[in-house]
């Protein structure tokens, strides 16, 4: 026998033909006109053996230049950060991998401490007053969140970062295009948010201000300068920030910001090749009753023994249509459980040192690769674990992130493609995984390249 699972045998489908009265399965497609289906044959393979296709997957999957066998000095919104092994030994338990959406909540009330603990830790972070139990990723996490303050001024406009992630900011105009929200893109200053141009858009009609921090290009934001420009002006301010970088710098929720927005994927979220991640979205006290999603909530049954229960839950499906403050189906449980384990195991110290050592490798590793000559850093402004490199006039990114995936790395962002004026720099990203004799090769891969 070839297969282990047979789907069908030919007497199942001739049963199932017989049934709703045709002969063959031609018969079924009859309505559509011949003239529009595909004639011939797909150019496919025959069909493998079970071995033959494990083998030939195995093969496929070999082409990736993943991180395991790459040292991988390329961010720009997902890293190559350690994942503690704990992580896949608890989300490996079938109580977790298994549960859906709790909508008998009560009886699940594992699934729901472990999503009370991630917004706990996530509130604990961003110094807000409440956090939701997930959102998909942050980019989504940063377009809910201007709807939400378009809802709550009762206000039209958007202004946004041009430093904000490119991704991030296509699905804030996408969803804005659907609120009929204006959408403000502001300049940039040395890497940072142009103040003077901030405070030239910002008006009487904007709803929010929404910045990163660190931002796209890897530096770190004025939060405290750029709060009074926001709430002068009666908007909310909103933040996008790194969940690790936290672990140094001072909370958003401390200097002002109504909304924390952000990717857990750096606590502990394998980057899989691209995702699926986990965002988290935190609030003021005054906001949280309109997030979206849900809220887990702790409280204490008839007999005084601690519960957890769905507290809050804004969703379309539990609420009138016209109430609904998203339309956000489900969140990641399973990622936030990661995101807890991991902040479980690390702790606050471990956090710190884990940030720290981002800190120290990524500005070593700016320094080493100033000294190449040919490579220029490109921006003054202070940077978290991402920074901004010049290459030599002419040389193209793509071409030397080519020579460099040759020689066992995998390269940088090509920063051109979404910022013409930095057309020619590559976006460099090190984590705690990088080491000084990595960093050290890296270098000398790069100088053989450019120079």
């Amino acid at each position: 026998m070839k297969h282990r699972y047979l789907p069908m045998t030919e007497q199942d489908q001739a049963a199932m033909l017989n049934e709703i009265g045709v002969a063959a399965v031609e018969d079924l497609f009859a309505d559509i006109p011949a003239d529009v289906r595909f004639q011939g044959r797909l150019a496919v393979s025959e069909a493998l053996d079970e071995y033959e296709l494990l083998r030939h997957m195995r093969e496929l999957a070999g082409r990736n230049a993943d991180t395991d066998r790459y040292a991988s000095f390329l961010g720009a919104g997902l890293y190559d950060h350690h994942v503690p092994v704990v992580i896949n030994h608890i989300i490996s338990r079938s109580e977790f991998y298994t549960a859906y959406t709790p909508y008998q909540p009560e009886i699940s009330q594992g699934e729901l401490q472990a999503i009370f603990e991630f917004q706990s830790y996530i509130c604990e972070l961003t110094g807000m007053a409440a956090a939701n139990a997930s959102m998909y990723d942050g980019a989504t996490a940063l377009a809910e969140a201007g709807s939400l303050a378009a809802a709550h001024t009762r206000r039209r406009k958007l202004v946004v970062s041009r430093a904000v992630h490119p991704e991030a900011r296509q699905i804030l105009k996408t969803t804005a295009h659907g609120l009929n929200l204006e959408v403000v893109e502001i300049g940039l200053a040395g890497g940072v948010t142009d103040p003077a141009a901030l405070a030239a858009a910002v008006d009487g009609d904007t709803a929010a201000v929404l910045v990163q921090s660190p931002n796209f290009l890897g530096a770190v934001e004025d939060l405290s300068a750029m709060e009074p420009v926001v709430h002068g002006a009666g908007g909310l301010f909103i933040v996008s920030a790194n969940p690790l970088a936290l672990g140094l710098l001072e909370a958003p929720g401390r200097l002002g910001a109504d909304i924390c927005v952000g990717d857990a994927q750096p606590l502990g979220i394998n980057a899989s090749l691209g995702g699926p991640t986990c965002g988290f979205f935190a609030v003021t006290d005054a906001l949280k009753r309109k997030m979206p999603g849900r809220i887990v909530g702790q409280t204490v049954d008839r007999e005084g023994r601690r519960g957890f229960v769905l507290t809050l839950q804004t969703r379309e499906q539990h609420i009138r249509r016209e109430k609904a403050t998203s339309n956000i189906c489900s969140n990641q449980a399973l990622l936030a459980l990661c995101a807890s384990v991991y902040l479980s195991v690390m702790g606050k110290e471990g956090l710190r040192e884990a940030a720290t050592l981002n800190l120290q490798k990524a500005h070593y590793a700016a320094r080493t690769l100033a000294a190449v000559k040919g490579l220029t850093l490109a921006l003054p402004a202070p940077f978290f674990n991402e920074f901004a490199v010049k290459l030599p006039e002419g040389a193209k990114p793509s071409e030397v992130n080519e020579r460099l995936l040759a020689a066992g790395f995998i390269g940088g962002y090509d920063l051109g493609k979404d910022y013409p004026e930095f057309a020619g720099h590559l976006l460099f990203a090190v984590t705690e995984r990088r080491t000084k004799a990595e960093i050290d090769r890296f270098a000398a891969a790069l100088e053989g390249i450019v120079g």
